[in-house]
């Protein structure tokens, strides 16, 4: 019988270290390792190459994340750029329309100047997605639950979209984690994190990691990930691990928590629609059930103006009006101002991410402290 998550989180990938016995994989501080003679050593030449403490870390999110090789980058940012060095000058990708500024900026304005192409378009249309896609299409990129909108894309239908043209779903799966969701059960070939995030979940470290089952994909980013040496240190590679020990029950208090501040905003007569996939009015909601295990932390609303914004983001005294997401404090975000300032106004518009538009990043926090932090920072 296959173990379950949690135990595969505290244990894939990390055996009791073989010299001292030591139960936590080590920092591994080096940089190069001795060999006994030409073309004698003991797999591992350099720690850009191979690592002994990353290596661990990536074992164990394949593992996690249903795949076969799994790789760490230095940061969320990092793992897309590397993910996206396997295409040619002159390939398409279809991406969504909504997703997170760094994204959309890294493809926009950085990507574009070296020959790839880019449609965005709403990937909750099936019939769009199959329009989109043309002669050199490569990718489709896509993320579910979108930052900071809340969308969900049907990943068994995109996966099947994907398949028949002979393209790759790429999928982000940042805000579930793998505990909530696993797009490559659904068709997907290439899976990537913001680790920083829910899995880091401490708000102490930065990185980024990509999970396949593509073996001709694995070799090419083991490739990439050796010769372009975007690669994060041991510390951060142990503390991932770290982290990845407590996902599980993390999660669990993350989405109970979310699931709580959801409703009391949604039952508020002064806001209008709340974003957020657990609730019944939420237009996805069966979406949601059927490909995810949970419904995140992650909230977003729009207060109708910004200066209601302003009044939140100054007024909060539990959430921490600052960037990020995923970790144990809970965070309320302006995504104008803030994650989506390099989207162009007019897209930003056509999305609904106007002036009004805050997003928390709810935290594990006591529940009933962040509902009396909104109330008291909005008002009664």
């Amino acid at each position: 019988m296959s173990a379950g998550f949690s135990t595969r989180a505290i244990h894939a990938g990390q055996e009791p270290e073989p010299v001292t016995g030591a139960v936590n994989v080590p920092i591994f501080q080096t940089s190069t390792y001795a060999q006994k003679g030409i073309g004698e050593h003991t797999g591992f030449e350099y720690a850009r190459t191979q690592h002994p403490t990353r290596m661990a870390l990536e074992r164990c999110i394949a593992d996690l994340e249903g795949g076969t090789h799994g790789f760490a980058f230095a940061s969320g940012l990092a793992a897309i750029d590397t993910v996206m060095r396997l295409l040619e000058p002159g390939d398409h990708v279809v991406a969504g329309d909504d997703m997170y500024g760094g994204t959309f900026r890294l493809f926009d304005k950085v990507l574009s100047r070296y020959g790839l192409t880019f449609s965005y378009v709403d990937l909750r249309d099936t019939g769009s997605v199959r329009a989109a896609i043309g002669e050199r299409t490569r990718l489709i990129y896509a993320e579910t639950p979108t930052n900071p909108m809340m969308r969900l894309c049907d990943l068994g239908a995109l996966g099947s979209i994907a398949a028949e043209a002979g393209v790759r779903l790429v999928v982000d799966n940042t805000f579930m984690s793998p505990y909530l969701q696993n797009p490559i059960a659904y068709g997907a070939s290439i899976v990537l994190h913001s680790s920083t995030k829910y899995i880091g979940g401490h708000s102490d470290l930065v990185g980024g990691l990509v999970v396949t089952n593509d073996a001709d994909v694995a070799g090419r980013l083991a490739f990439l990930q050796n010769s372009c040496g975007p690669v994060p240190g041991p510390q951060d590679c142990y503390l991932t691990l770290r982290s990845l020990k407590t996902l599980s029950v993390r999660m669990d208090r993350h989405c109970a928590n979310a699931m709580e501040v959801a409703t009391y905003l949604n039952q508020r007569s002064d806001i209008g629609t709340v974003n957020y996939p657990g609730l019944a009015t939420f237009p996805q909601r069966e979406l949601a059930g059927r490909q995810m295990r949970g419904f995140g932390g992650m909230i977003s609303l729009d207060l109708g103006s910004l200066e209601r914004a302003r009044k939140l983001c100054a007024g909060v005294r539990v959430f921490t009006f600052a960037e990020s997401l995923g970790g144990v404090e809970s965070l309320l975000c302006h995504p104008v101002s803030m994650t989506h300032g390099s989207v162009p106004p007019e897209r930003r518009a056509e999305l609904g991410i106007t002036d009004g538009l805050v997003r928390f990043s709810v935290g594990l926090e006591d529940v009933a402290d962040l509902i009396a932090d909104i109330e008291q920072a909005l008002g009664q």
